[in-house]
C-alpha cells in the first residue's frame, strides 16, 4: 500500500490576507501604536479645520491647477498633483491625501531604520516622531502647499539611495525620476540631486547608476524648461530665482559700497534703495512682496521701478541677480552675518514671531474664525493670479463650493491647546543634528558613512533657504525627518551593538550592517 502525503493548499482567502496583516501588527507594535495615534490627530484636523487651510501661495497653486502654464515664481510640482485631483473638486480630498504623505513618510524612515539599519523598534518609531506627531507638521499638511509633497519625496529618496550598498542602474532610474518630482515641487529639489550625484560618486556606485539617474531627472525637468520657454522666451525653471536673492540681500546692500558704474550699470542703480540701512525692514520678504511707504522711498516700491507689470519679467531677474551677486561680493560679511541668523533662528526654544504676525498665524491652529476689519468672516483675498483668473473664485471653481477654512469645535479647540505643548522646539532639532554630526565625524574614513547623506541632507534644507531666501518654519520641517535618520543611525551602535571579540562574534554567528 503506498500512501501519499496530502499537500495543504496555500490560504488567499481575505481572511488569510487579515491574519497576515494582524500579525505583521503585532510584531510591529510600537510603530502600530503610533501610526494610530497620528492618524486620529490628522482625522481630527480635518474634523476642525476644513476643507483645508490657506496660505499666501495656495492660491497660485490652485489657479495653475485650474489654468495651466508655467508659474513665473514657483515650478508646477504640487499645481500637477492638484490638476491631477481636480475632478473630485475636493479640497477635503486633497488634505487627505497630504496627510497620507506625513503617515508615509514616518513608514519610510520606521522601514528603513527598522529593516535597513536594525534599529529596535522603540529605536526606529523614536525617529518617526516628530513626524507622525509634531502639531507645525500636522498643520503643514492640512494646508493647500507644496511642502508636504516636497518631504515625502526627499525622504523616498534618501531611502531608496541608502537601502542597497549598491545601486542598479534600473533603481538609479528611478531615484532620477524621483529627484526630478522633487526639483519640479520645490527648486530647492536641485540641491538634493547634487548632494545625491555626489555621494554616489563618493561610494563609487558605478558610472552606469550615475548616468541612469541624471538622464532620467533630466529628461522631465529638460521637459518642462523647454515649456516654460515656450511661454517666457527663457530656457529656465522660473523667473524668479534673481529676485528672491535680491530679496535675501536688500536688507544689507549699500550701493555706496557696490561701485556700481552709473553709465555701464543704470539698471542695477535702479534696485538700489534709497532707506539707510539702519532703518530697513529686518526681514527680507518685505523687499519683494511689500508695498512701500507710499512716498517713493525704497521698501517694496523698489521693484515697481521696472513698470508695474514687469516685475517678474526675465529683464528684472536677470537685473535682480547681478544686484544680488555684486552686493555678496562686495559686502561678504555682511551676507553671511543674516545668512547666520536666519540658520540659527531654527533652533530656537520657542517660535519668535517671524517674519511678522501675519505669517506666523498662518501656521497657528486657531480655535476661532478669523474676522477682517469689519468684523464679519474673513474671506480669501481677491487677487489677480498670474495663471489667469482670481484666486477666490479659481478656489471657489475647484472646490465647487464655499473654500474658505471651517473652523468646527471641540475638534480646532483640541487641536489648538495640542499645538501649545507638542511639537519639536527647535533646540531639541538643533541637538539632533549634533549627533548626527558627531556620527559624520567618527566615520570620517568612510567620508561619513550612510550618516553623511542624510545630515548633509538636514543642514542643506537649513541652510539653502538662509543662503538664498530667508528664514520660514514651514522650510525647517521638511529636514526634520532627514536630521532624524542621521542621528538613529549613529546611535544604532550603542543601542544595538555589544562590543565582541571578533572570535566570539564568529562564534555567536550575528551579522551586522556597515554604516
Amino acid at each position: 500500500m503506498v500512501s501519499v502525503a496530502e499537500i495543504t493548499p496555500v490560504d488567499h482567502s481575505a481572511p488569510g490576507r487579515i491574519a497576515r496583516a494582524l500579525s505583521m501588527l503585532r510584531r510591529h507594535r510600537v510603530f502600530a501604536a503610533a501610526f494610530g495615534v497620528g492618524a486620529v490627530l490628522r482625522l481630527i484636523t480635518m474634523l476642525g479645520y476644513g476643507p483645508a487651510m490657506w496660505f499666501n501661495d495656495s492660491y497660485e497653486y490652485v489657479s495653475v491647477a485650474l489654468h495651466p502654464r508655467p508659474h513665473p515664481i514657483r515650478p508646477d510640482g504640487y499645481s500637477t498633483w492638484l490638476m491631477l485631483l481636480k475632478p473630485f473638486h475636493s479640497f477635503s480630498l486633497v488634505i487627505f491625501t497630504q496627510h497620507l504623505m506625513g503617515l508615509a513618510t514616518a513608514c519610510l524612515i520606521y522601514a528603513l531604520l527598522r529593516i535597513k539599519f536594525r534599529l529596535p523598534k522603540w529605536g526606529a518609531t523614536l525617529a518617526a516622531a516628530p513626524v507622525l506627531f509634531d502639531a507645525y507638521q500636522i498643520q503643514l499638511e492640512q494646508m493647500v502647499m507644496s511642502d508636504t509633497l516636497f518631504m515625502l519625496l526627499v525622504v523616498g529618496v534618501i531611502t531608496m539611495v541608502l537601502w542597497k550598498r549598491r545601486l542598479t542602474w534600473q533603481a538609479g532610474a528611478v531615484v532620477g525620476l524621483l529627484l526630478a518630482m522633487t526639483w519640479l515641487t520645490r527648486s530647492i529639489g536641485l540641491p538634493v540631486l547634487a548632494l545625491v550625484v555626489l555621494y554616489l560618486l563618493v561610494k563609487r556606485a558605478g558610472w552606469r547608476t550615475v548616468t541612469a539617474l541624471i538622464t532620467a531627472c533630466a529628461i522631465p525637468v529638460m521637459a518642462y524648461m523647454g515649456w516654460f520657454a515656450s511661454a517666457y522666451g527663457k530656457f529656465a525653471m522660473t523667473n524668479s530665482d534673481g529676485l528672491i536673492l535680491y530679496m535675501r540681500t536688500a536688507i544689507f546692500a549699500d550701493c555706496n559700497k557696490m561701485d556700481i558704474d552709473k553709465y555701464k550699470e543704470v539698471q542695477l542703480l535702479l534696485l538700489c534703495i534709497n532707506d539707510p540701512v539702519n532703518q530697513r525692514k529686518d526681514y527680507a520678504q518685505w523687499y519683494l512682496w511689500g508695498q512701500g511707504n507710499g512716498d517713493g522711498t525704497g521698501t517694496g516700491e523698489v521693484l515697481h521701478r521696472w513698470g508695474i507689470n514687469k516685475k517678474w519679467s526675465e529683464i528684472t531677474n536677470d537685473a535682480a541677480s547681478a544686484f544680488a551677486t555684486k552686493a555678496i561680493l562686495s559686502q561678504p560679511g555682511d551676507y553671511l552675518q543674516v545668512v547666520a541668523r536666519d540658520f540659527f533662528r531654527s533652533f530656537h526654544w520657542s517660535r519668535p514671531r517671524f517674519p511678522d504676525e501675519s505669517t506666523y498665524n498662518m501656521y497657528e491652529f486657531k480655535p476661532y474664525v478669523p474676522l477682517d476689519e469689519n468684523g464679519q468672516p474673513k474671506r480669501l483675498p481677491r487677487w489677480s493670479s498670474y495663471a489667469g483668473g482670481r484666486t477666490d473664485t479659481d478656489a471657489f471653481s475647484y472646490e465647487q463650493g464655499p473654500p474658505e477654512t471651517r473652523i468646527v469645535h471641540p475638534w480646532a479647540d483640541i487641536m489648538s491647546g495640542y499645538q501649545k505643548v507638542f511639537y519639536l522646539r527647535g533646540i531639541m532639532l538643533g541637538g539632533i543634528l549634533l549627533i548626527g554630526l558627531y556620527g559624520v565625524v567618527v566615520r570620517w574614513r568612510k567620508f561619513g558613512g550612510a550618516v553623511v547623506l542624510p545630515w548633509l541632507g538636514a543642514v542643506g534644507l537649513l541652510l539653502a533657504p538662509a543662503a538664498t531666501a530667508e528664514f520660514d518654519y514651514r522650510y525647517v520641517l521638511p529636514a526634520v525627518p532627514l536630521a532624524c535618520v542621521a542621528a538613529a543611525i549613529t546611535l544604532r551602535r550603542g543601542v544595538t551593538w555589544a562590543r565582541r571579540s571578533p572570535k566570539s562574534s564568529g562564534a555567536s554567528g550575528s551579522t551586522t550592517v556597515p554604516a
